[in-house]
């Protein structure tokens, strides 16, 4: 099959690699879709830690299954799916607290494991989930990073009727403005340095938006502060603005030996809780059935689509910040002009 294979930090290809074959309780996926995420380019770059190389990137994925593995007998070949790419040990300290995305031993498929940047992908049966009717590879691909925003969302202290300011309009940052609106809050306002971006998350239905949260109306402060970016400056800005007995979440991947400053006492004196969110943990499933309502516009969130001959060319438009969310087709030669959808 083909595929696209990242050789060594910085050096990538589309070549021909051996079909994957399935295992005990394991399925093969004929992918459609596989969407580009923020990891996959700290893969490339050498910069996640856990990733061996070669390796084939691409966790966010929906497909057809093409083959079943022995004792598989909840799919059959042809069920149109989405795949969890978690790879949990299920037997360590985290795991037997519940706490399977902070695994001694964690992996995930295409981050540790060959991914789905390739005509197909193998996946335990566990972790792979039927779609929805009506919904399409595309948009299924986008329920991993959907499941993630869940996460975050199971992490924060929420109640209805409150103000929310998300720094990031990404695709991150543009799913949890929308799960936020789902979720009952009162406002949701979104600060980003790209103004394109911006437009976005207007057409997504946020009540406010700037490039700097200088530029919001002045509320003293938002009772929920996300930062979806990973930059200190927004994380020490983001910090700033949380209201007494509010919460700031870190849902963005800062630079692992980065630091922030912040004042303790405040929040000690104004009772701010800091929250983190890691990847998936219970959530996936979840994330299937809110796409299939209609939680989100996945269709307004996907901007670009290329073949798997083009990867190196959506690494660069990701690398460029233009478009929204980026997928590969790498069972289509199909482009549109400028690769977009």
């Amino acid at each position: 099959m083909r595929a696209a294979v990242i050789e060594t930090p910085g050096k990538l290809s589309v070549t021909t690699v051996p079909d994957p074959e399935p295992g005990p309780g394991e399925v093969v996926v004929e992918v459609d879709a596989c969407g580009i995420c923020g990891t996959d380019i700290h893969i490339v770059d050498g910069d996640f830690a856990p990733a061996p190389y070669p390796i084939v990137p691409g966790h966010e994925f929906a497909g057809r299954v093409a083959a079943l593995g022995h004792g598989v007998t909840s799919l059959r070949v042809g069920d149109a799916v989405a795949v969890d790419p978690s790879l949990f040990c299920g037997s360590c300290h985290y795991c037997s607290l519940g706490h399977g995305n902070l695994c001694e031993d964690w992996n995930a498929i295409g981050n540790t494991r060959d991914g789905a940047c390739a005509e197909y992908a193998v996946a335990p049966v566990a972790n792979c989930h039927r779609l929805p009717e009506g919904v399409t590879a595309a948009q299924a691909a986008l329920i991993e990073p959907l499941s993630c925003a869940v996460r975050g969302f199971d992490r924060l202290p929420r109640k209805l009727g409150e103000h929310y300011l998300i720094y990031g309009a990404g695709t991150m940052g543009l799913l949890m403005a929308q799960l936020a609106r789902r979720g009952g809050a009162t406002s949701v306002s979104v600060v980003d340095l790209n103004e394109e971006r911006l437009k976005v998350a207007e057409q997504l239905g946020v009540d406010a938006t700037a490039t700097t949260a200088d530029s919001l109306s002045d509320r003293h402060g938002w009772e929920v502060v996300i930062d979806c970016t990973g930059v200190i400056a927004a994380i020490e800005d983001g910090l700033s603005r949380v209201r007494p007995g509010g919460t700031f979440q870190q849902f963005g991947v800062a630079p692992g030996e980065a630091t922030a400053s912040f004042s303790p006492f405040r929040v000690y004196n104004d009772e701010i809780t800091i929250v983190g969110s890691m990847a998936v943990l219970h959530s996936y499933s979840r994330a299937v059935e809110l796409l299939g309502s209609g939680a989100v516009d996945a269709d307004t969130m996907i901007s670009d689509a290329f073949p798997l001959d083009s990867y190196e060319e959506a690494v660069r438009k990701f690398r460029a910040g233009t478009g929204r969310k980026l997928q590969i087709l790498p069972n289509s030669t199909h482009q549109s002009q400028d690769g977009s959808r």
